[in-house]
């Protein structure tokens, strides 16, 4: 794509993390609604749709990685402004997509057609969660193979976050779904014919993605689920373990504290030797039923 110094009739301007300045600038020379561009830079605003006066704002749901490790993933809205004489995207961070598109890497996007351009900018976020998703499976497989390792809480809690990072796509994913299927209609933008098969294509990448979390999802927590049941179970070993052990040792304490008394009439009590062999035989005796219950 060419970078124009000016704003013209067909043009696509982008605006990412802009300041009040740039955003006034841009309302006013586009006569744009404001509530439409503050809609757009909130980070908790959801996937929609609203028109008002010829102009129209899709809100669309970005994935992003997070500076963390392992990588964890959440997402963030773009807003994308149709008006009748050009596309204004706003976007509160800096997103591989729109570079994409500025690169001029997405061949059959076009400014001076809207609605495909548009579509071809849906259609690269859904390949974007693609993308996040099987980065995401590769990271689970990691953390899966060092798990079986060593159970440490901390894979368990990096697996906690991988389902939480899937819970934010899957809320994100039907959201943007719902969207589609609102533009599918054709009474937000004008869909032509070359454009309704775009559309599907889109919807089926947001299918398959949302697919793919719920999987992710479901492998993520069974795993867990899985492995905080084997270390109860270690627990429950070692527990049964130290108190079989903890029985062996009681037995001769008993019995040389009865003969450590000042007690008459104990059998044998003029051999020093007789309450070691006694000590020594009980424990014998109760390790073999120990081994024999299972309990060591």
């Amino acid at each position: 794509m060419t970078g124009l110094e000016a704003i013209e009739e067909g043009c696509w301007v982008n605006l990412t993390a802009p300041t009040e300045a740039e955003l006034e600038l841009v309302t006013a020379q586009l006569n744009l609604d404001p509530e439409f561009l503050r809609a757009a830079m909130d980070e908790e605003e959801t996937s929609r749709v609203d028109t008002d006066e010829g102009q129209t704002l899709i809100i669309i749901d970005l994935p992003s990685a997070e500076e963390a490790e392992p990588v964890l993933y959440s997402t963030f809205p773009l807003g994308i402004l149709v008006t009748d004489t050009c596309i204004v995207t706003v976007c509160t961070r800096e997103t591989p997509i729109i570079h994409s598109f500025e690169q001029g890497l997405v061949r059959q996007a076009q400014t001076q057609k809207k609605t495909s351009f548009i579509l071809h900018l849906l259609l690269q976020v859904a390949k974007r969660f693609l993308q996040c998703l099987k980065q995401i499976d590769k990271i689970y497989n990691r953390m899966e193979r060092q798990l079986y390792k060593s159970q440490r809480n901390k894979e368990l809690i990096q697996l906690l976050d991988l389902e939480k990072s899937l819970v934010y796509f899957n809320t994100s994913l039907k959201a943007n779904e719902v969207t589609l299927e609102k533009i599918l209609r054709g009474r937000i933008i004008k869909l032509y014919e070359e454009d309704q098969d775009l559309l599907e294509d889109v919807l089926i990448e947001v299918r398959q993605a949302i697919e793919m979390a719920n999987i992710y999802s479901s492998i993520i927590s069974g795993m867990m689920d899985a492995f905080a049941s084997v270390i109860s179970n270690n627990l429950n070993v070692i527990m049964k373990v130290l108190t079989s052990i903890t029985i062996l040792l009681t037995i001769p304490n008993i019995i040389f504290g009865f003969y450590g008394m000042n007690v008459a009439g104990l059998p044998m009590d003029h051999f020093w030797w007789f309450p070691l062999a006694v000590a020594s035989v009980a424990v014998a005796v109760v390790a073999v039923i120990l081994k024999i219950k299972d309990l060591f």
